[in-house]
């Protein structure tokens, strides 16, 4: 999988860099306290331009001297305007321009704000560190030429030194389980299908020491896991279930992720316009899967069960049909209304399995429904949950880790939409309520499992734009790893 670049935390007296990049905001001078002179000076000198305000975007760079590195200095605009979206973007833009400069050693001087300040700042920046630098380029020829940082150095506020020390700890292993997130989502169809998710979860589970267990289609059959193998019917590779442990102390927590390898929309085809996105309709079994790795580097005291059911949607002539009717696997029927109503399907019978279980609190992340991305847009997840406490949990886990959540309603009206006229459930509903009506699906397969949430996650798996940004993001898997390190007491 992808390595990260090193990111180490220096001393203002100690930065060693080749590059080192300042971010001031407008109307405020710098704080270079503490650097040595020539790196002051430079500064200096940038600062006192004509036109430069500190406004977000611009940049001056200057050297420091013969042997001092090259200093650049970066508008962050007003303060008060600072965000953490606006931070993240900063870092990225510093990476890639040292990398295409030929920087071997970025520092980077953060200002004193906030959004720098803290443990959970902390977190956040030096996970945005390491993450700068990542790149899908393995199957480019040119991409072992291109340059690449050696590491990454950061200087904090002043005050903020431990803090940020001792944050490496927890960055470093959730950045290397959103880089391996990243990694499964961005692989093509043609490698990633359901067997190949197999081979990455067992070797996974061989080099975590996590248990495993695998359900092929024969299994699938004799448990009744209707909803998965009609999703998988149409393909060539059978759809699989898999389920992960990790951990033998603190609360049972499971985790279910929608792992759609290929989404052609099955029989109700989809438009041909950005289907090429649909290698993403994986992401959140990708996410779900980094989680356990992230549990298992970090020794987080929560036994963890992660369900990732895996298939490819396809056309021919074994595919699932309109009308056709289908059982799952709590024994609920379900008429296909659209065949590209897929995702709670499969979910269906991952859910009904957790949920037999046990668990204390469940959580599911899929990229479900389009009607999600049009209530929101693609910066927020929707959060369905009955569970005030729980999606309280949920939303502060994503502050803390830089993630957006916005709670969605659950109106009993939503499930009186998605009742059969020939079954009990239909899995599409009308036109309105999209993402509330496939919530109120899901609810039917959580048994008595009153703690459970679902995220939607469409708009926010994957970065839509070309850039070096492009592609699978690792969304849910910061917020997911922050609240389960509340929940096992590892934080306050």
């Amino acid at each position: 999988m992808t390595d990260l670049v090193s990111v180490i935390v220096v001393s203002r007296e100690n930065h060693e860099a080749d590059l080192l990049a300042v971010g001031s905001f407008e109307g405020e001078a710098p704080d270079i306290a503490g650097f040595d002179e020539a790196s002051r000076r430079a500064v200096e000198r940038l600062g006192a331009r004509a036109g430069w305000r500190g406004k977000e975007e611009q940049a001056a760079q200057t050297e420091a001297g013969p042997d001092g590195p090259v200093v650049s200095l970066y508008g962050l605009g007003a303060a008060k305007d600072f965000t953490y979206a606006k931070l993240s973007r900063w870092i990225c833009r510093l990476a890639e321009e040292g990398r295409v400069g030929g920087a071997r050693r970025l520092a980077v001087v953060l200002p004193a704000h906030t959004e720098t300040a803290g443990r959970a700042a902390a977190e956040r920046v030096l996970r945005t560190l390491a993450l700068s630098s990542y790149r899908f380029d393995r199957y480019q020829k040119e991409a072992e030429k291109a340059g690449r940082l050696a590491a990454l150095a950061v200087v904090p506020p002043r005050g903020e030194e431990a803090v940020y020390q001792a944050g490496l700890a927890v960055a470093e292993p959730v950045a290397r389980a959103v880089a391996f997130s990243r990694d499964l989502g961005n692989t093509p169809a043609n490698v990633a299908s359901p067997a190949w998710m197999e081979e990455q979860a067992r070797e996974l589970a061989a080099s975590r020491g996590l248990r495993v267990t695998v359900l092929d289609a024969a299994e699938l059959e004799r448990r009744g896991m209707g909803g998965l193998l009609a999703v998988g019917s149409g393909s060539a590779v059978p759809p699989r279930m898999i389920r992960l442990e990790v951990g033998s102390t603190g609360p049972e927590i499971s985790l279910v992720g929608k792992g759609v390898t290929f989404d052609t929309g099955g029989i109700s085809i989809k438009p041909a316009n950005d289907m090429d996105d649909m290698k993403y309709d994986k992401c959140g079994a990708c996410a779900v899967l980094a989680v356990a790795q992230a549990v298992a580097d970090l020794e987080l005291p929560v036994r963890l069960r992660a369900y990732t059911p895996f298939a490819e949607n396809m056309l021919s002539s074994r595919a699932y049909r309109p009308s056709d009717i289908v059982r799952c696997y709590n024994g609920k029927t379900v008429e296909i209304v659209n065949t590209d109503a897929e995702g709670r399907m499969i979910l269906a019978d991952a859910l009904a399995w957790a949920a037999e279980e046990k668990p204390e609190a469940m959580v599911e992340l899929s990229t479900l429904t389009g009607s999600c991305m049009a209530a929101l847009g693609l910066h927020a997840a929707g959060l369905f949950s009955p569970d005030d406490d729980l999606a309280g949990e949920l939303t502060a886990a994503a502050a803390e880790g830089g993630e957006r959540l916005w709670r969605l309603p659950l109106f009993p009206e939503f499930l009186e939409e998605m009742k059969g006229p020939h079954a009990d459930l239909k899995n599409a509903g009308g036109r309105w309520g999209g993402a509330s009506t496939a919530a109120a699906f899901l609810s039917q397969f959580v048994g008595d499992v009153r703690r459970w949430a679902h995220l939607d996650i469409a708009g926010v798996a994957n970065v839509k734009t070309e850039g070096p940004s492009h592609g699978a993001t690792g969304f849910g898997v910061a917020l997911t790893v922050n609240w389960l390190r509340r929940l096992g007491g590892s934080l306050d």
